[in-house]
């Protein structure tokens, strides 16, 4: 009893010590691990993936990859400025680029190291439809959502060893019995709708900057819609995934739009690519 008191005060202590306010919904967010620990280490990663990798340089794609992320780069360092925060991207690296690859996908690690695979270009189609997938993926970065996702994890760790003490004087099959149910309910119940709570956050975060950065915000929804026919209706149902359905996605980028290109218009951004 001693160990399970003790174990709830330094959990319990932990979760308050480890809360970083963010910048975009001024909410506490859960956050283990700082930009000083993360950025070197995704740096690092970054780096050791492009020598791994065909990286295309010289072409019209990969010159408006480029292009695209200087853009946003920079709209989303003048939202943040205008949200009160205009050292946030102080220790951010910029860099972009095109990776020969045939997964239509892009991601963007901490400390802003963007990578678009050539196979999602059929999909975004336009420039301003990379601005929307770029958008998105820099907006992960900006919210820190890579470290909320290792701190989760952490957490759901954390949250297994105190289940198992808690276990403890069960048989052993019981045990597993107990064990087998918290890794399911956690990630149910706890991991997967953070994760698509963060994709819909990245959404409304990615459209707003690619906005102020002149893309027209109504493609978002566009480009989900062909997301949407690319995946030839090979995807998992919302509540077993990580992301919202696409459906989900259409209707609240749609319903969002309005919103974006008022917050534009702030920036003196009144017509769009």
């Amino acid at each position: 009893m001693k160990f399970k008191n003790t174990f709830t005060l330094a959990l319990t202590v932990l979760l308050v010590c480890a809360c970083k306010t963010s910048p975009f919904t001024g909410k506490k967010t859960l956050n283990f691990i700082s930009n000083s620990q993360l950025f070197p280490m995704a740096f690092q990663q970054y780096d050791q993936f492009l020598s791994e990798n065909n990286v295309i340089t010289g072409t019209p794609e990969a010159e408006m990859v480029k292009r695209v992320g200087e853009k946003i780069a920079v709209a989303a360092d003048r939202y943040l400025t205008a949200l009160g925060e205009p050292g946030y991207l102080k220790d951010y690296r910029w860099e972009y680029n095109l990776v020969r690859d045939d997964a239509i996908n892009a991601w963007c690690m901490p400390g802003g190291k963007i990578v678009v695979y050539t196979g999602i270009l059929p999909v975004t189609q336009t420039e301003k439809g990379l601005a929307m997938v770029m958008g998105h993926e820099l907006a992960h970065a900006l919210a820190d959502h890579g470290a909320q996702r290792m701190s989760a994890a952490q957490l759901q760790q954390i949250g297994a060893v105190g289940v198992a003490v808690a276990a403890g004087g069960q048989t052993q099959q019981k045990q597993q019995q107990i064990m087998q149910l918290y890794g399911v309910g956690s990630q149910l119940g706890g991991m997967l709708p953070f994760s698509r709570s963060h994709e819909t956050q990245a959404d409304e975060i990615g459209i707003v900057i690619a906005a102020i950065a002149g893309y027209d915000p109504y493609e978002a929804a566009n480009l989900w819609r062909r997301m949407k026919a690319a995946s030839n209706g090979q995807a998992p149902a919302e509540i077993m995934s990580t992301h919202p359905s696409n459906d989900s996605r259409i209707a609240n980028l749609t319903a969002k739009a309005p919103m974006a290109v008022k917050e534009a218009a702030k920036f003196g951004v009144t017509t769009f690519k």
